[in-house]
Order: C-alpha cells, then structure tokens, then sequence
C-alpha cells in the first residue's frame, strides 16, 4: 500500500518524492593501468536545474564529497604540470546508466565541481529535475 501513502502525502502538500532514482553500483576510486593514468570516480548526486533568464535553463550534478576532493587534486597535479584547462576546468568522459559522453565538470565557488547533463542524456536515462543519479566520470 506504499503508493496509497505516496499519492496521500502529494495531495495533502507533504515533501516531494524523488520521481526515479539511477542505481550507483559502486562509490569507488581507480586508476588503470595504461600508459595514461586514467581515474575512475563514481558518485551519487541530486540532478537540479539553473535557469539564466530568459537565456534558458542548463541541467547539472553537483559532484562534492571524497569524489570532489578527487577531481580538485587531479585539477592540482595538472596545474602544477602546466596543463589546466580555461577556467579550471577538467575534461571527463561521464557515464550516466547506459549513456557516456565526453565534457567538462567545472569548479563552483559553493561546493565541489558542476557537470552539465545534456538533454540527450536526460531523455535517454528518463531523468527529471531532482532525480538521484548515480555517475561514473574517468578523468
């Protein structure tokens, strides 16, 4: 009777319930052992939407926690090697479900490292405004 519960709290204003939820398979780290070191970060965060006017709306997940630390360290060593992107930027490829694509995640100035999910992505894995989403990002 869980979904009785569920439409109960919707129709009398109760908190919102997350509309699908991506499983995370596993919050590990690696690296492999190419001639590239390649790190492998998985983490699990909230999708949320900023609006820029009437410029549009962008979709992104805020990647924080030990998973932030990881990027702002590899972000560190490619500094100190003379090989950081404009805006401190890191490229990754990003793996959401059965979607992977190339991009940037982005430093915020209020808590750990933006990545932009296109809408391909979002209509591809079924993903809304405040879904949990587990992702696979190797750096």
């Amino acid at each position: 009777m869980a979904s009785n519960g569920r439409d109960a709290r919707a129709k009398q204003g109760g908190p919102r319930l997350r509309k699908h939820i991506v499983p995370c398979q596993s919050l590990t780290r690696s690296r492999s052992g190419s001639t590239e070191i390649t790190e492998r970060i998985t983490h699990t965060a909230t999708l949320w939407r900023w609006t820029g006017g009437d410029k549009g709306s962008w979709h992104f997940l805020t990647v924080s926690g030990e998973a932030g630390d990881a990027l702002t360290a590899t972000a560190w060593m490619r500094r100190l090697e003379g090989i950081a992107r404009g805006f401190g930027s890191l490229r990754v490829t990003a793996t959401i479900g059965e979607s992977s694509w190339q991009t940037s995640v982005f430093p915020s100035r209020e808590a750990g490292w933006m990545l932009p999910i296109k809408a391909a992505v979002r209509k591809a894995e079924g993903l809304s405004e405040g879904d949990d989403v587990c992702l696979a990002l190797e750096v």
